[in-house]
């Protein structure tokens, strides 16, 4: 007891301790986002919130929350399909889940579907390709938008692949589904190109701490420049598959910099018929969603996200 306040100092120096975080993982922090890590990592010792993602083959947005207001629960708008619970519930209280109505995604993954295929018409017959798609959830979004798209769905892990399968029969909906490595098109891709690709790559999940929060612990150091590795080789794999015009979505849920704008930086420098679309104004400035409150967010509390749109120039 006498010696508590020196004690307290000393911890409260220490940015492991202080911080409840590997010190690589808050240096790391520090030197990508100077401006924003200690809100990062404050925002990571809290709980997630419970975000729903309406299906609008069903429902509105308002007509599905008067449904939990029926039921008494409270909910919050955010994007374009989503609503923020006031207390998380088990899934299967919620009005029609086993029928597709909603499913569980976080408001910053949702942005993923839309932001591919904007401005493209959706009763067109896309052929679109979902890269590293398991779980499902942004397959099944991918169909909600476009249920006349032709989706191929793919994982490398085959029990994976089957809950994809499950989720796309809770929803109604259908698409291909395979078993295989993105990164090596030659054992699975047909030849016929695709209008557009959905990349969300391996990562450290450095964005979804606090809904795994051993990941901080389990992680190295060295983790992030491996993966980085593995985002690019799927990147240049996967880039030739294109159609000129097409446009493929790089994803991570990753607030490391070495996994999002190096990478993608990187892959401009190599591929000239690359172009980057400019980020969709203050929804997630620089490409990049840092799971951070801002005033007016549209996405209100989310995960950490990074997204790039690439376009395959015409010629």
């Amino acid at each position: 007891m006498r010696e508590r306040e020196a004690l307290v100092k000393q911890t409260d120096d220490d940015l492991q301790a202080r911080w409840n975080h590997p010190r690589w993982w808050v240096e790391r922090l520090q030197a990508d986002h100077p401006l924003h890590w200690q809100q990062l990592l404050e925002v990571a010792q809290k709980p997630a919130p419970m975000t729903l993602r309406v299906n609008r083959l069903h429902h509105t947005v308002p007509a599905y929350q008067q449904q939990l207001a029926s039921i008494g629960v409270g909910a919050q708008a955010v994007g374009a399909q989503g609503l923020q619970l006031t207390r998380a519930m088990p899934v299967h209280q919620l009005p029609g889940f086993s029928e597709g109505h909603v499913s569980v995604q976080d408001a910053a993954a949702q942005v993923a579907a839309p932001l591919l295929l904007q401005g493209m018409e959706n009763a067109k017959p896309w052929r679109i390709l979902d890269a590293c798609a398991a779980p499902g959830g942004k397959t099944g979004h991918l169909l909600e938008l476009y249920p006349n798209a032709h989706v191929l769905a793919l994982d490398v892990d085959a029990s994976r692949c089957e809950r994809i399968h499950q989720n796309l029969q809770r929803l109604g909906l259908q698409a291909e589904v395979l078993a295989a490595d993105a990164g090596q098109p030659a054992k699975w891709w047909d030849g016929q190109a695709f209008d557009a690709i959905l990349l969300d790559a391996p990562c450290t999940a450095s964005g979804i701490v606090r809904r795994h929060p051993d990941v901080r612990w389990l992680r190295r150091p060295t983790d992030s420049g491996q993966l980085a590795k593995t985002q690019t080789a799927l990147l240049k794999a996967l880039w030739p598959l294109l159609v000129p015009g097409g446009r493929l979505l790089y994803c991570t849920c990753s607030v490391f910099k070495a996994e999002g704008d190096e990478t993608v930086q990187a892959f401009l420098q190599s591929n000239t018929n690359a172009l980057l679309h400019p980020s969709p104004g203050h929804l997630i400035p620089g490409q990049v969603s840092i799971g951070l409150p801002v005033e007016d967010n549209p996405l209100g509390e989310h995960d950490g996200f990074y997204y790039a749109l690439l376009e395959k120039r015409l010629g």
